[in-house]
């Protein structure tokens, strides 16, 4: 069977079994303060789970992309050593919402795996959770009894609570769970030793491929188990590990998941998978992370240099450097390769093929920026190499940066050490990269307490805040979070009209009063579900009658400029043409950005265009039309246009300002005259085909054109005229004319210098040889000495120092070439002021640091030319 062919039986055999199918959630995360990706298939269901919401089906089955780049063998640096871990995987899964439980859930894994998948039964092992004392769980008595039912009882394994006990994090839902093992090994192998010894030992053949967990306990943050009022089931089959069951290979990789790829870069870099180890282990990881990359584009995420764009970024430095280091690509090429990931698995996930051009853009800018970032680095190492050679290593804090600074991984310092006789001090290299890991963790460090619950609530807080600025409220629970060394609080309302941030706008801020007292609200954020209200301090009486307040001010402010960038995303389809999509966006009270996908800058009469139709769309004064809970469906019928990398449900809500319509759930202004003005601060590039546009409404745009009228006023006062453009026209000639003057001046200036230079010539070496350090500007040195190479048998070396730092010219005559070769000579030079050059073979320039050492590098040219 085919990988293709293997996810969708798996769907269809759910399917078959009474499970609703639903897509992939977004591989990148938002509105979830604890996940920047999806790194399992239960991730999407986190707040059924939690309880925080109901589930529309009892049964679900999907196949989810996940990334994982941290954690139990996750270690990024250490993807494609081994053939079988990767940071980006589809999970197939399957759920129970309070519906069928452990008999169902092992019966169903059974019977795909043995009578859809054809996998031989005898290869199988289960595991069931032994018991842990300390938390006073027992033995899974129950999920052994049905495993009985399907396998022998010494390939039913007790595992402990490391193996056989599946956390959501810290704290909440959790269970106990049964995993599927299957051993791969030759017979021969299994002979000598039985698989059942081999299960959970990291052996790369007998491998854990279904975890079916069993959610039945909540854990506190004491650590103590609650039982869950509704059971769940949660599975998860490594879909990469299943095809390589299935298709009978000893590695995901030799799956037709990864060796199209694999054989496609193979071919580029002309080498054969399989004949070197070095070679083998960069030709997966390009290929892993070619997948990584693309799925993470296509929903959204940029590479950058802060938060999930970080990781990303890295991800793909890592595939750049091992396709540089060891497939020998000194060009971008992994770009090339998307239309291939896109034709292997675009049916399956359309977003890749939506997004195609977008991705190899994003990717060969990436790849063009780092291959530049590489070079600076091996420049760094050649001259630490140079300088630090008689102590034979390389120190650990000098490998450290290069990692850090510059992406090496210390293997590749150690391959360029190598070519220069060096060790790495290894010591040190992970003592830095251990302190860098201490200081992230640190800075990340957030501890929470449990939630305090002081009224039960099964339904999530009521949203009144689209047609409400206050409103009567009960906290429902509230909990403390102390972060960086600072306690705040978490509460959680009944109802409330505090919008909480998502989709690019701010969270409200504003007040909860009750009779006695009031606690300020300076932000409200969404986190599985829950709106979450932070407060500094909480209320002394918690179980009072509160009436929450949003800043209306400030929300109207909002609300205005989130109805801007819907009117600005039309404006720029109508401007630009309808390939325009949205690609992120911040709506802000003072402020809003939106970044879109265009590829090339926006010419001066396009931003005109585009602010001129905002501005109408809003003196035509179109009010509001709030589409609230529409099938999806019908909402595209309209014309509404979804936001890149989201996620919607079957009804959603859909804003429309005459043909601008969108499907969004931020608040909104009554009417576009309420935005009063619409000014464009700027507009700029993000990444490759990404365009970004700041701008503000209203009183700041007020602001910003009074600001400009001063700065024409002030610029009047300066030039002594109203007449701008004829007082700036007139400085331009006359900037000319002076100009003109000092070039004539400098030309004689040259001519006399020259003359001066030429009566001071020595014979070096059987060369006549002109040097000289004086006080002149850079320019000047180079026309006199270009001027004086142009004598025969002739060397010129001169120096000057300008602003404190150093230059230095060097020039050789045409028949002295290659003799003496003016770049070879000025680096030799440039050392001595800290600094370095080039240029043409006959005439070369170096700058530098230390003016101190402009004599010895002059002295240091004529000691070459003296015993060359």
């Amino acid at each position: 069977m085919t990988s293709n062919e293997i996810r969708n039986a798996f769907l269809k055999f759910f399917e078959s079994k009474d499970h609703h199918i639903v897509p992939s959630a977004p591989m990148v995360v938002k509105n979830d303060p604890t996940l920047m990706f999806t790194n399992a298939g239960m991730n999407q269901f986190k707040d059924i789970f939690l309880g925080n919401s109901q589930p529309e089906y009892c049964r679900v089955a999907d196949s989810q992309k996940c990334l994982r780049v941290s954690g139990k063998h996750n270690d990024l640096e250490e993807v494609g050593r081994d053939t079988y871990h990767h940071t980006m995987f589809e999970m197939l899964g399957n759920w129970s919402f309070g519906d069928y439980f452990k008999k169902e859930a092992i019966d169903y894994g059974w019977e795909f795996l043995t009578e859809v998948m054809k996998l031989d039964k005898n290869r199988l092992y289960a595991t069931v959770f032994q018991g842990d004392e300390k938390d006073g769980t027992s033995f899974d008595q129950e999920a052994y009894d049905f495993w009985k039912t399907h396998l022998p009882e010494d390939r039913i394994l007790k595992g402990n609570k490391k193996d056989n006990f599946w956390e959501m994090g810290d704290t909440g839902p959790c269970g106990p769970c049964s995993e599927i093992h299957i051993d791969l090994r030759d017979d021969a192998e299994r002979a000598k030793v039985p698989g059942r010894d081999l299960v959970n030992k990291d052996n790369p053949l007998v491998i854990e491929i279904w975890n079916l967990v069993f959610m039945q306990y909540n854990r506190t943050a004491s650590g103590e188990l609650q039982l869950l009022a509704n059971r769940h089931v949660d599975t998860g089959m490594g879909f990469e590990r299943l095809c390589m069951a299935v298709q009978n290979k000893k590695s995901n990789y030799d799956t037709d998941v990864f060796q199209p790829i694999i054989q496609k870069i193979a071919q580029l870099a002309n080498v054969r998978y399989g004949d070197n180890h070095d070679v083998d282990v960069a030709l997966r990881v390009v290929a892993d992370h070619l997948r990584a990359v693309s799925f993470a584009i296509a929903d959204g995420q940029l590479p950058s240099n802060t938060g999930a764009g970080y990781v990303i970024r890295r991800i793909l430095r890592r595939a750049i450097r091992y396709g540089f280091t060891f497939l020998n690509f000194k060009e971008p090429f992994i770009n090339t390769l998307v239309s291939d990931l896109v034709a292997q698995m675009g049916h399956q996930f359309p977003e890749l093929a939506k997004q195609q051009d977008l991705m190899q853009r994003i990717i060969l800018e990436e790849e063009q920026s780092f291959l530049k970032t590489l070079a600076k680095g091996i420049a760094r190492f050649d001259d630490y190499a140079s300088k630090h050679a008689a102590q034979g290593v390389v120190d650990g804090d000098f490998a450290f940066e290069l990692f850090d600074t510059y992406g090496f991984p210390v293997d590749l310092t150690q391959l360029l050490a190598s070519e220069k006789n060096l060790t790495v001090d290894m010591e040190g290299f992970q003592r830095g990269l251990q302190q860098q890991k201490e200081r992230s963790r640190a800075a990340a460090a957030v501890a929470t307490d449990d939630w305090m619950v002081l009224i039960p609530q099964d339904t999530p807080t009521k949203f009144v805040g689209y047609h409400q600025t206050e409103c009567e409220c009960k906290i429902v629970k509230y909990r403390k979070v102390t972060a960086k060394n600072k306690v705040y609080y978490q509460i959680v309302l009944d109802q409330t009209p505090f919008y909480a941030e998502s989709g690019g706008q701010v969270g409200d801020t504003g007040l909860l009063e009750s009779i006695n007292e009031t606690v300020a609200i300076y932000n409200t954020t969404k986190e599985n579900n829950l709106t979450i209200h932070h407060a500094a301090q909480l209320p002394e009486n918690l179980n009072a009658a509160f009436t929450a307040k949003i800043d209306t001010t400030k929300r109207q402010m909002t609300a205005n400029n989130h109805s801007a960038t819907h009117l600005l995303d039309h404006a720029l389809r109508a401007v630009l043409g309808t390939h325009v999509e949205q690609k992120g966006s911040l709506v802000a009270f003072d402020r809003l950005r939106f970044d879109f996908s265009h590829f090339a800058k926006m010419t001066e009469e396009e931003i005109t265009r585009t602010e001129k139709m905002v501005n109408e769309l809003i003196r035509k004064n179109l009010p509001l039309q709030e589409h609230v809970d529409i099938p999806i469906e019908e909402a595209r019928a309209k014309g509404a246009i979804a936001l890149f990398g989201e996620k919607y449900g079957n009804l959603v809500r859909v804003i429309q300002f005459g043909e601008a319509i969108e499907l969004c759930g931020g608040t909104h202004t009554s009417a576009t005259g309420n935005i009063g003005f619409f000014k464009i601060v700027s507009e700029g590039a993000v990444a490759a085909g990404v365009r970004r546009i700041e701008a503000v409404t209203g009183s700041a745009a007020e602001a910003m054109v009074y600001e400009q009228q001063e700065l024409i006023k002030s610029v009047r006062e300066t030039l002594g005229s109203h007449n701008i453009m004829q007082a700036i026209q007139k400085l331009n000639d006359d900037n000319a004319a002076y100009k003109k003057k000092i070039e004539e001046f400098e030309k004689q200036q040259v001519s006399s210098f020259c003359k001066e230079l030429e009566s001071e010539a020595a014979e070096v070496n059987g060369v006549q040889v002109i040097s000289k350090i004086v006080d002149f500007s850079a320019d000047v040195l180079r026309n006199a000495a270009f001027q004086l190479r142009t004598t025969s048998n002739r060397v010129v070396v001169l120096g000057s120092v300008c602003d404190g730092k150093p230059n230095l010219v060097v020039a050789v005559s045409d028949d002295l070439v290659p003799k003496y070769e003016a770049p070879k000579l000025v680096r030799a030079a440039g050392k001595l002021i800290q600094g370095g050059g080039g240029g043409q073979p006959g005439l070369s320039t170096a700058g530098g640091k230390n003016p101190a050492g402009l004599p010895d590098a002059v002295a240091e040219v004529l000691r070459l030319v003296a015993e060359a």
